[in-house]
């Protein structure tokens, strides 16, 4: 069995681990950020001083085990109406929260519903602090809260914490224990670098010589990646952690219609593309998209389980991932 790390956070995390879970040569570790500060998780993180809720929520329904995997999602993500009282909240925010109380604490929370939902896994996040993320734009403009970040319509040039960020203690445990470490999928600057940037995280990754691996976005973002290559992507990781933090991103190559494209071209969304003929990491390129009933671009959790599991097997062989899919590419142009 591999140790598996996985790094993220927000819808995109959760569904490569809806796939993922499903390994059977893998153990688990997924660390989340709980940077988030808007919607029913702002609203409990500022009223009960308590991490950011969402993420976690996404990822514990994602890795769950229950018969009716639709339906459940369906069930932890739904949000009551209204705007006051319970109005605007997820029902498994609440129920997350009640059960902090019933525990006494955040990972009594974590422990309680991973055993209640036989979760496949483990989930920590990258920090119990209560954290606000905040971003320096290229113009010198400054953003406070994760939430802000998109919305600013500006060029990101770093995020980082104002204050001393306490890293979780088993998630250094398990970053070092990993024989396989996956950056994404997710929002760049607000779900995968909030990790990052918490310096004990980034030196337990540097500090493990096992392969690290980003699987990047299908589309642009706005408001976060506006213009960004592949290239620009791996770039913005290594500014916010360490030279060499990649050594093999994957990449889509799904066919997408041309009116799906233009839908997200209308919200400045583009797909992201190879702009760069030399690199110091492996490409590889897979099908990995598909599209729900809206035309929305969604990643397949079934071919994201395929190609961890074509790396697995790869590690397996003693292969030099950086080495083995430059060849690889150069042999299919």
């Amino acid at each position: 069995m591999k140790n598996v790390v996985v790094i993220g956070g927000g819808s995109g995390l959760s569904s490569m681990l809806s796939g993922m879970k499903k390994l059977e040569n893998a153990n688990i570790t997924a660390i989340v950020t709980v940077a988030d500060n808007g919607g029913s998780t702002g609203r409990l993180r500022q009223t009960y001083n308590v991490p950011a809720i969402g993420d976690i929520r996404h990822v514990l329904t994602a890795m769950a085990n229950v018969e009716d995997e639709s339906l459940f999602a369906e069930l932890m993500n739904y949000r009551f109406s209204g705007n006051k009282d319970i109005g605007g909240h997820n029902l498994g925010n609440l129920m997350f929260l009640a059960l902090m109380d019933i525990t006494g604490s955040f990972m009594g929370a974590i422990e309680a519903i991973s055993h209640v939902l036989n979760v496949r896994g483990k989930i920590v996040p990258s920090t119990l602090d209560i954290v606000t993320l905040y971003a320096m734009m290229e113009d010198g403009t400054m953003i406070r809260g994760e939430e802000s970040i998109p919305k600013a319509h500006n060029n990101i040039n770093k995020v980082f914490y104002q204050q001393k960020v306490h890293p979780y203690l088993d998630a250094l445990e398990a970053i070092r224990d990993a024989d396989l470490i996956i950056y994404g999928i997710g929002s760049l600057y607000t779900s995968i670098i909030p990790n990052l940037i918490i310096p004990e995280i980034s030196q337990a990754i540097h500090d493990n010589p096992c392969p690290k691996i980003y699987f990047c976005n299908a589309m642009t973002q706005q408001g976060e990646t506006d213009g960004y290559s592949v290239e620009d992507h791996i770039r913005a990781l290594e500014k916010h952690s360490f030279k060499d933090a990649v050594d093999l991103v994957v990449v889509n190559q799904s066919y997408i219609p041309r009116p799906i494209l233009e839908t997200y071209a209308k919200q400045h969304s583009y797909p992201v593309e190879i702009k760069e003929t030399e690199h110091d990491y492996g490409i590889m390129q897979r099908l990995l998209v598909q599209f729900d009933v809206q035309g929305r671009i969604r990643h397949d959790p079934k071919a994201v389980c395929t190609a961890v599991a074509e790396i697995l097997e790869k590690i397996d062989s003693k292969e030099d991932l950086r080495v083995l899919y430059q060849r690889s590419e150069k042999t299919n142009l």
